[in-house]
């Protein structure tokens, strides 16, 4: 079954592989952004800024793989959901302080940020309602 961005799980759509989820589909264009993004920002942050967002937001993505994965067993279904949440708390802050160093602008920043908020909200009603998916 597939969520809706509004959170409920339709039905007539049918996941048979992490790729299908809404929530893996919206972390990777995130990450996609992201990368784009920091090809911008000064060079003397490939080694710190840089380096941690884009790992991070890859992380989100790789998480909600892994989550798929471990969905026969709740608990470690749950468990990757955490783990994909925290790399999503991570990556805005990182976004954050993109901003602050002025590498990002304010309308970025907030499209960016909505669009990690989306991913929080679909991450959330996985992790409250895992059955659906287990």
């Amino acid at each position: 079954m597939v969520m809706n961005p509004d959170g409920k799980i339709s039905a007539d759509q049918r996941i048979s592989t992490f790729q299908d989820l809404r929530v893996y589909q919206c972390a990777c264009a995130l990450d996609d952004i992201i990368f784009q993004e920091t090809k911008k920002w000064p060079k003397e942050e490939k080694f710190a800024l840089i380096d941690q967002i884009r790992r991070s937001s890859r992380s989100i993505g790789a998480n909600l793989a892994e989550s798929w994965a471990k969905r026969r067993y709740p608990s470690h279904f749950v468990s990757k959901l955490s783990d994909a949440d925290g790399e999503l708390q991570e990556t805005e802050h990182w976004l954050g302080r993109a901003h602050s160093y002025g590498y990002l602008a304010g309308d970025d920043l907030t499209e960016l940020m909505i669009r990690c908020q989306s991913i929080g909200r679909q991450i959330g009603r996985m992790m409250q309602s895992p059955n659906s998916f287990c």
